[in-house]
């Protein structure tokens, strides 16, 4: 039932939208994570506790890549002042009971400790956590310093890929668009695996236009688009394309 008032909410959505489904890469983005989820929902719920042993690993590297595409989700959600924001609550419920889920199967199992790198005063997680607050109050300097020195403080976690996209991110947010150009190359270059390599090629084009190199803006939203395609970030740069002048 819940499932398919999801559905339903999301063929609702798109007919209030002024783009259609196709053409919105929120809604796109939506759709794909929800479908990953309910993926890893039937896992957990299918899946005896020492099958779910062995695979907490590759489930846990993949629903991090997740929280990660929800984390962008979100922030475009509020930017763009869309009517997708049930949507996305939902989602991140549903992504924050499997992390639990998941937490208590490696407590019960294997007794893991946290994945944090050694920074003193609390987890990575709960180091990265407070910093991506800051993103969302949109206090963009203090999110600057709180993700470099959660980058200095936890060289081995797992989530350094995604607070350097944020603190890239936050220099995007403060209009320092040549500082967050080279942080989001640090991401494709530092972290060429990562989830977030989609969403910082398509930034560093956004930090081109912003700065009206609109020759390498052209080039770097034509390689999204060539190496991403079919994905929300290959319709974002198509629409940034279309803003270039000639």
């Amino acid at each position: 039932m819940r499932k398919t008032l999801l559905l339903t909410s999301l063929a609702s959505l798109a007919a209030c939208s002024s783009l259609t489904p196709i053409d919105d890469p929120v809604y796109l983005r939506i759709n794909d994570i929800e479908a990953r989820l309910i993926r890893i929902e039937r896992v957990l719920e299918n899946e005896s506790l020492i099958q779910l042993a062995a695979d907490i690993s590759s489930l846990r590297t993949e629903v991090q890549a997740m929280r990660g595409e929800i984390e962008t989700l979100g922030f475009e959600v509020e930017r763009q002042g869309t009517q997708q924001g049930d949507l996305y609550d939902d989602l991140d419920r549903r992504l924050s009971q499997i992390e639990d889920a998941q937490s208590r199967i490696g407590s019960a199992v294997v007794g893991q400790a946290s994945a944090g790198g050694g920074g003193a005063g609390g987890t990575d997680q709960q180091a990265y956590d407070a910093a991506f607050a800051l993103i969302g109050q949109a206090d963009f300097q203090a999110a600057q310093a709180a993700f470099q020195n959660f980058l200095a403080n936890y060289p081995a976690s797992g989530l350094r890929a995604n607070a350097q996209y944020w603190l890239a991110e936050s220099h995007y947010g403060q209009l320092s668009f040549q500082t967050a150009l080279a942080e989001f190359q640090r991401v494709i270059e530092g972290y060429p695996e990562s989830a977030k390599v989609p969403d910082a090629m398509l930034k560093v084009g956004y930090s081109q236009f912003q700065m009206r190199n609109y020759s390498a803006a052209r080039q770097t939203l034509v390689r999204v688009i060539r190496e991403f395609p079919g994905t929300p970030v290959a319709t974002s740069a198509e629409q940034k394309l279309r803003e270039i002048p000639d």
